[in-house]
């Protein structure tokens, strides 16, 4: 549970105190003890209307009811994880945000009508691309015009030696193993790197039921597990970014990719850029505009197949290079941006972790062999990500972490990974990552298998 300061002061004074009124009590309580961003009474009161609906067996699906359901438990197991000593400060709030739940879920200790609700939510609203898009727009409408060209042009070439590197050394640690080089790469390695579940394990199991003759459902269950075991990894590893960066600021940028020059101010990041003075209609504006740039994605997306949230990525970056849009606009969607970061992540995660995270698909995975490749595999990646990105003049930190995001669970893996390395500015990047080093690592090795292996 969280205090803050900056309200209400106690005297500690006896005479004093006696004039602090009841009401003055009552708000001190309110803005100081917190669970999350929620006020102690009112997470209260959110846990017992819960559990009136819950013991009357229905919890609705609507999103008036999903808000304060989900709000309540992903800030709770967000909490439990800031407060765990030593990794606490190394991601633990996202990765129990996202797997107590897949725990709670699997040993019956979630009420079914939470789960069913939730589930139905999440999958029925897609809320997660609602979450990306806001993320991503408020992000790139956040960053400098010449940061964020310079950025785009340089994380490639960290991105292509860490998946080198990483494929060599995941290789040589399951042959030292005595694992077969073909299982070791088509379903440790790969599945990795796939960019997630939609856009990599589910492509990747119709190719191998097809390629290698086998069920669909019997190649997803080996390789989902291995994906979501190397984003694990993934955001324990950004967790340790950041704690790193606190303790050398000089290798980290806080969400900046490129150091500064010393021509111009340091480019200007969300905190710096938002003046806090964005009436309502231009947050609404901001929302609105984020909403319009998927939309644009996914018509790109029937058109010539390029993944939505891509699309959309590459539409704004347009945008914000040749000036589409006001500053006005601009700050809109930067408050945007902050109020998904700090309201929605949290909540965001936990519906992850109840509705498409198996506890028993992860637990079959998890053999020594299997977490000494990925593991080896994962900071092999981001260690390259790192020592490139210092040496062509980058944060080396920065790109170590979205370095992470080559390992990510797709959209999923990148909130938490960022979220853990405390650095959502880099969605942007994070989504190239994952979305078009997925894709081509699936492509390639599709392509491979059907026409030289099989």
């Amino acid at each position: 549970m969280s205090t803050t300061d900056d309200s209400y002061v106690v005297p500690h004074n006896p005479s004093a105190a006696k004039q602090i009124s009841l009401k003055e009590k009552w708000w001190h309580i309110m803005d100081t003890w917190k669970i999350g961003i929620i006020p102690l009474p009112l997470f209260l009161l959110s846990g017992a209307l819960i559990a009136i609906d819950c013991l009357g067996g229905k919890l609705p699906s609507d999103i008036v009811v999903m808000v304060a359901t989900l709000a309540f438990f992903g800030f709770a197991c967000g909490e439990f994880g800031k407060r765990l000593p030593v990794v606490g400060k190394m991601g633990a709030a996202a990765i129990c945000a996202t797997f107590i739940p897949s725990a709670l879920v699997y040993y019956g200790w979630l009420p079914d009508v939470v789960v069913e609700s939730t589930t139905k939510f999440y999958k029925s609203t897609n809320i997660l691309y609602l979450y990306i898009c806001c993320i991503i727009v408020g992000s790139i409408m956040s960053m400098n015009r010449t940061t964020l060209i310079q950025g785009f042009l340089r994380i490639f070439f960290p991105m292509l030696c860490g998946e080198v590197v990483g494929m060599l050394v995941g290789m040589g640690v399951g042959i030292a193993l005595g694992m077969e080089p073909f299982q070791i790469f088509f379903f440790l390695i790969l599945p990795i790197m796939a960019g997630g579940v939609g856009e990599g394990a589910i492509p990747l199991s119709i190719g191998y039921a097809t390629l290698l003759h086998m069920d669909q459902g019997v190649a997803l269950g080996r390789v989902l597990p291995i994906v979501m075991l190397g984003s694990l990894t993934a955001i324990i590893i950004a967790g340790c970014l950041n704690q790193l960066g606190k303790r050398y600021p000089h290798l980290t940028g806080e969400g900046e990719l490129m150091p500064d020059r010393g021509d111009k101010p340091q480019a200007q990041t969300l905190t710096t850029a938002f003046s806090g003075k964005a009436d309502v209609t231009t947050i609404a504006s901001g929302a609105l505009l984020a909403v319009l740039l998927y939309m644009l994605g996914m018509l790109g997306h029937k058109l010539i197949g390029l993944p939505a949230p891509v699309g959309m990525l590459f539409i704004a970056v347009f945008i914000k290079l040749v000036h589409g849009v006001s500053p006005r606009l601009l700050e809109g969607s930067q408050v945007v941006y902050k109020f998904f970061q700090t309201s929605v992540t949290y909540p965001i995660l936990f519906a992850v972790g109840v509705a498409i995270t198996p506890w028993e698909e992860l637990m079959h995975a998890f053999t020594l062999n299997n977490l000494l490749v990925i593991v080896s595999t994962v900071s092999a990646l981001v260690a390259t990500g790192f020592f490139v990105g210092k040496k062509i003049g980058m944060h080396p930190i920065d790109v170590a972490i979205v370095s992470c995001c080559q390992s990510g669970q797709g959209g999923t893996g990148d909130v938490a990974i960022l979220t853990a390395g405390n650095r959502m500015t880099l969605m942007p990047f994070a989504q190239i990552a994952t979305r078009i080093g997925g894709a081509i690592n699936v492509s390639l090795a599709l392509l491979v298998l059907g026409n030289f292996l099989v």
